[in-house]
């Protein structure tokens, strides 16, 4: 099985760059061993990477795989900045990236099976609620910064579960 995992934001904007420092964690998990010899993790076939792109171009990025885990920050205003969320994407909130110029990722999803792609039949997202994600800056917020952690594990868990 394939399994694609991917960090997903800017780094120069914040907390929206969760996506990217919790896939260089579990990127580094998985690289030292430890956690597939102590957590029953099979990492056989997983491929991390990192990308500050969505819609269209997300749905080409996951051409192949069986499996995704995309991680991202989300703003809903419903939950305390560090919150980690595991959801699905039909749980997504209503996104502004669906427009003239892209796709959310559902609708490109929907556009790559009608085009007989094959994309993951199984996608988790693990969304990490931002606090700041507008001002430019390298840094996390504290809140959020501790949630990396938090979330690597919720990454690591996905991949303990069988298809």
């Amino acid at each position: 099985m394939r399994t694609l995992i991917v960090g997903l934001g800017n780094p120069i904007l914040g907390d929206d760059g969760i996506g990217i420092v919790v896939a260089e964690a579990v990127q580094q998990r998985l690289l030292c061993g430890a956690v597939a010899a102590s957590s029953g993790v099979d990492d056989a076939g997983v491929e991390v990477d990192t990308e500050c792109v969505g819609g269209l171009r997300l749905m080409e990025r996951l051409i192949g795989y069986d499996r995704a885990i995309i991680i991202d920050a989300i703003c809903t205003g419903s939950h305390a900045p560090g919150s980690v969320l595991r959801l699905a994407v039909d749980d997504l909130p209503t996104q502004h990236s669906s427009s003239a110029h892209d796709a959310t990722l559902a609708t490109a999803l929907q556009l790559a099976l009608a085009m007989g792609l094959k994309v993951p039949a199984k996608i988790t997202i693990i969304a990490v609620e931002a606090g700041y994600v507008l001002d430019f800056d390298e840094h996390l917020t504290p809140a959020v910064a501790a949630a990396v952690p938090v979330a690597a594990e919720a990454v690591l868990d996905c991949l303990k579960e069988a298809t």
